[in-house]
C-alpha cells in the first residue's frame, strides 16, 4: 500500500493576508464576510475561512485559524487576527504593525530592521496588494491601519527560537511563499540562515553548530564555565539539526571565522562517516567503519572487536567507558569531514556525552 502524501499548510503571513482581505471586505461592503481567496506567491489559490468576523465605526476584524497541514509546527491551530481601521482625514497610505503576542525585532540581521514588528516583508507586500485589490485603486485614498494580532503568541513564542533571533513579545509574521511544506527541510534551512545573519550582526566570530538540544545544552555550560575570552554569546549557538554540510558552508559563506560542531556521539560519527545530512532516512550509521579505523590504529584493537558487537554508537561509546582513543578517533574524523565540505573552514569539534557532560573539545 502506498503511503499517503502529506498534507501542505499555511504560513502565518498567509493567514494573516487572508484575514486582512477579510476585514478589509466587510469594511467596504459593511457586511459580514464567510470566506476569502488569496492568490499566494507563485500563483496558487488557496481559500480561507474567516472566523470572529466584527464590524464597528471605520474598522473591521476578523481571525484564521493557522492550518499549518502535516507539519509539526508549534503555531498549528493558532488565530491570526487582523483589525482594518479606516481614517479619512489622515495621511492616505497603509500602516502595518503588530498587536498583542506579535513580536518586535530586537537584533540586527534579521529580514526587517531593529525596532519594527515582527512582519516580514514578504507577508507585508501580501497584505498591501490584497487592500489594493479590496478598494480596487491604486492608491488607497484614506490611512488605512493593519493591526495583526496573536492572542496566545507571546505563549507559543517561548516554544521557538525567536529570543534568541532577537524577537520579542510574540510571534513573528512569516512566508515567502505563503505554503507550509510537512516536514520541510527549507524551513531548517531558513532558520539556519537567520540564525547565522544575526550572530554575523552582533559581531560573533565564532559560532557553535549543535545537532540537537542537548549537545546545545552541554556545550552552553561548558562554555559558560570559560566565559572569559570565548567571544560567545547567546546569539553564537545556532541548531543546526541533521544539515550539518549546510550549515557549515553557510558560515564560511558569511563570514564566521571558527565554527565548533556539537553533537552526541552517534551523530559525530555519522559526519565523520562522510554524511552530511544527518537524518536517519538520508544517512547510514556504518559501525563497520569505525570498526576499519579501530583496527587499524594503534593500541584500539580491543575497541574493534567491541564495536563489532555492539548494536548501536551509543552503545559502542559507553560500553568503552568513553574511552579517550575512540573518541578522538571519531572526533578528529568528522573535524576533517567538516573542512572537506567547506575548504578553508576552521573547525573543531564538542563531544556532548549522553549525560550532558563535555566529553571531548578540540
Amino acid at each position: 500500500m502506498s503511503k499517503a502524501a502529506l498534507r501542505y499548510g499555511y504560513t502565518t503571513g498567509a493567514c494573516a493576508a487572508a484575514a486582512a482581505k477579510g476585514a478589509a471586505l466587510m469594511l467596504r461592503g459593511q457586511e459580514i464576510v464567510e470566506e476569502v481567496e488569496l492568490v499566494l506567491p507563485g500563483d496558487v489559490f488557496a481559500r480561507f475561512r474567516l472566523h470572529g468576523q466584527k464590524l464597528g465605526e471605520g474598522s473591521a476584524s476578523c481571525y484564521v485559524i493557522k492550518d499549518s497541514g502535516d507539519d509539526p509546527d508549534v503555531t498549528n491551530g493558532a488565530e491570526i487576527h487582523v483589525s482594518v481601521r479606516a481614517d479619512y482625514f489622515a495621511a492616505r497610505g497603509i500602516r502595518i504593525e503588530g498587536g498583542a503576542g506579535v513580536g518586535r525585532v530586537t537584533k540586527p540581521g534579521l529580514a526587517v530592521p531593529v525596532g519594527e514588528w515582527a512582519i516580514n516583508p514578504v507577508p507585508r507586500r501580501m497584505i498591501r496588494e490584497v487592500l489594493k485589490e479590496v478598494f480596487a485603486m491604486r492608491c488607497i485614498p484614506m490611512a488605512l491601519t493593519v493591526t495583526i494580532s496573536i492572542p496566545n503568541g507571546k505563549e507559543l513564542a517561548k516554544k521557538t527560537l525567536n529570543a534568541r533571533l532577537g524577537i520579542i513579545g510574540g510571534l513573528s509574521i512569516l512566508g515567502t511563499t505563503g505554503i507550509v511544506r510537512p516536514v520541510s527541510a527549507e524551513a531548517w534551512t531558513d532558520t539556519i540562515n537567520a540564525a547565522i545573519d544575526v550572530a554575523v550582526a552582533c559581531g560573533r566570530e565564532t559560532l557553535v553548530l549543535s545537532g540537537g538540544r542537548t549537545s546545545e545544552l552541554a556545550a552552553q555550560a561548558y562554555f559558560r564555565e570559560r566565559a572569559s575570552g570565548t567571544g560567545l554569546g547567546e546569539e553564537s549557538f545556532v541548531m543546526m539539526g541533521d544539515h550539518v554540510g549546510f550549515a557549515i558552508r553557510a558560515c564560511v559563506r558569511k563570514g564566521v571565522k571558527k565554527v565548533i560542531l556539537a553533537g552526541q556521539f552517534a551523530k559525530l560519527l555519522k559526519i565523520a562517516c562522510g554524511h552530511e545530512q544527518t537524518h536517519a532516512s538520508s544517512s547510514t550509521l556504518d559501525l563497520q567503519t569505525l570498526v576499519q579505523w579501530l583496527t587499524l590504529a594503534p593500541g584500539t584493537s580491543h575497541l574493534a572487536d567491541l564495536s563489532t558487537r555492539a548494536n548501536t554508537a551509543r552503545q559502542v561509546l559507553e560500553d568503552s567507558g568513553n574511552d579517550p582513543s575512540l573518541v578522538r578517533i571519531v572526533c578528529d574524523r568528522a573535524g576533517q569531514y567538516g573542512k572537506t565540505m567547506a575548504p578553508g573552514a576552521n573547525i573543531k569539534v564538542l563531544l556532548a556525552g549522553y549525560g550532558g557532560e563535555v566529553l571531548y573539545f578540540g
